[in-house]
């Protein structure tokens, strides 16, 4: 009785043993992840995020968050495509370049507006990522307010005091995208 539980036992620690090298040898945990966090539209992402001097990672993350690479998606508040852009924005962000005809189901023309737009946030927060992504969801105004309120701090070291459940959980699911892109890529 207790050699059939015996021979069990080894055959599944032999079971376990091949899946670990299995795991090891052909890295399938990070395949899965690439799976979840795809690195789609890359070539778009890595040119605008050059022009415009922004680290990529964020925009991965970004779009990851924003629309999980779904370029046709639209939100109940009009924001469309790819990095969520709502269309007053997009105009403003193709102003900027003379860009007259936008199409914001487009994934370069999405992209590359959405980066541009990206860019002058964290610029204009002295390179605050964290304000950035606050700003992207929340609206630049609401953020000073914030600030200026000191509900937060300027350098936006205290992300976790956001009042906006929404921005806050927003701010929260970028980051941990953004871990996982540069763990990934």
């Amino acid at each position: 009785m207790l050699k059939p539980i015996r021979n069990t036992l080894i055959i599944l620690l032999i079971i376990i043993i091949l899946l670990i090298v299995i795991f090891k040898v052909f890295d399938i945990y990070t395949v899965i992840l690439k799976r979840f966090y795809p690195d789609t539209y890359s070539e778009y992402v890595y040119k605008y995020s050059k022009e415009y001097q922004v680290d990529s990672t964020w925009i991965f993350a970004l779009i990851k968050t924003e629309s999980n690479f779904n370029p046709n998606v639209v939100s109940s508040s009009g924001a469309i495509g790819l990095m969520q852009l709502m269309q007053e924005t997009a105009e403003e962000e193709a102003n900027e370049i003379d860009i007259s005809d936008i199409d914001l189901k487009d994934a370069e023309t999405n992209i590359m507006l959405g980066t541009k737009y990206f860019s002058k946030l964290a610029k204009y927060y002295d390179n605050s990522y964290y304000l950035a992504m606050a700003a992207y969801n929340a609206g630049i105004g609401t953020v000073q307010k914030w600030i200026e309120n000191g509900v937060i701090k300027k350098d936006g070291s205290d992300i976790e005091n956001i009042p906006y459940k929404e921005t806050n959980n927003y701010v929260r699911k970028m980051l941990k995208n953004y871990k996982m892109y540069k763990e990934l890529y």
